[in-house]
């Protein structure tokens, strides 16, 4: 077993909270039967992700609704429907993309005041609980399938969708709860985080478009969840944000721990998205408490494809 010496310690800060009249007080929602039981949840937010204009976007699960951040914090209620929404990512184009556990694929047009379905099923069978998506460079969306799976039955699914062509391959069919994903500099290969392995597995992309030789990046310990969010530093090193464990780890390209980045509230850090002036900012959502945490890092986070002109990562 390797042993490495301990990684930074980055104390993140509390940069603005869910306001109370925003806030669901009281309420027991039905996202709440399998993930928080009988207990009243007031939001939980997830899908970090910032436009050209520096405007975070948002999440929030149980209450089917999509937030914005403007950078001097102030909060925006663009949308509510029906649905649990989890991940979002933008498009180059503007188009706000979202997985959503119970419907799929959707996606919000600029301007348009609702969602709009684009995949809700593979060979006319449903998807199981959609969680995370990113971009590649083409433009191509890979997605999580995540579901009730675990290591009691590992049948978590990661999806890639070719928007120009309208194909969806399924690239794995036996994940024990994939959550994040993220693609590495060269797109060569997709990590994965498995919450319920509290792992990040890596996905070779093959010349044919398929995966081979799938196994672990880096095997995480502790919390009562696991690994959720992921982010690339634009050296190549991954950011993982463990909902449970109330930190952000910071790994460099061989898996060697560099930096754990801390809450200052709550254990449920779900997500993150790298901002700021430099790209050096590192913003975090804590799900426990309603809050978006933020901390300065050594490293850039690589652009977003969202923000690229014309070869950019999601």
């Amino acid at each position: 077993m390797a042993l490495y010496p301990p990684p930074q310690r980055i104390e993140a800060e509390v940069w603005t909270r869910l306001p109370d009249a925003l806030r669901r007080s009281g309420e027991v929602p039905d996202w709440g039967a399998a993930n928080k039981p009988g207990r009243p949840v007031d939001c939980f937010l997830e899908g970090p992700s910032f436009d050209r204009d520096g405007r975070l976007w948002l999440v929030d699960i149980p209450y089917g609704r999509i937030f914005t951040v403007e950078p001097d914090g102030a909060w925006r209620l663009v949308l509510a429907y029906d649905g649990w929404p989890n991940g979002l990512k933008i498009h180059r184009d503007g188009r706000i993309f979202v997985a959503d556990y119970r419907h799929g694929i959707l996606v919000l047009e600029p301007g348009a005041g609702r969602m709009a379905p684009l995949l809700s099923h593979r060979y006319s069978e449903h998807f199981r609980g959609c969680n995370d998506l990113v971009f590649d460079a083409a433009g191509r969306l890979y997605f999580t399938d995540q579901g009730q799976s675990g290591l009691h039955m590992p049948n978590g699914r990661v999806y890639r969708y070719d928007l120009e062509a309208g194909r969806l391959d399924l690239l794995l069919d036996t994940g024990p709860s994939p959550n994040g994903l993220v693609l590495n500099e060269s797109e060569s290969l997709l990590y994965v985080a498995m919450t319920r392995d509290n792992a990040v597995w890596r996905l070779p992309l093959m010349a044919d478009g398929g995966v081979s030789k799938v196994g672990r990046f880096v095997q995480l310990s502790g919390g009562l969840s696991g690994p959720d969010g992921l982010a690339l530093g634009a050296d190549g090193s991954l950011f993982v944000a463990h909902a449970g464990n109330g930190c952000v780890w910071g790994f460099s390209r061989l898996g060697e721990p560099l930096w754990r980045i801390v809450s200052p509230t709550g254990l449920t850090v779900t997500n993150l998205a790298f901002g700021g002036p430099d790209g050096r900012t590192l913003y975090m959502t804590e799900s426990e408490s309603g809050t978006i945490l933020r901390a300065e890092l050594p490293v850039a986070g690589r652009p977003m494809f969202s923000h690229g002109e014309t070869a950019a990562s999601g």
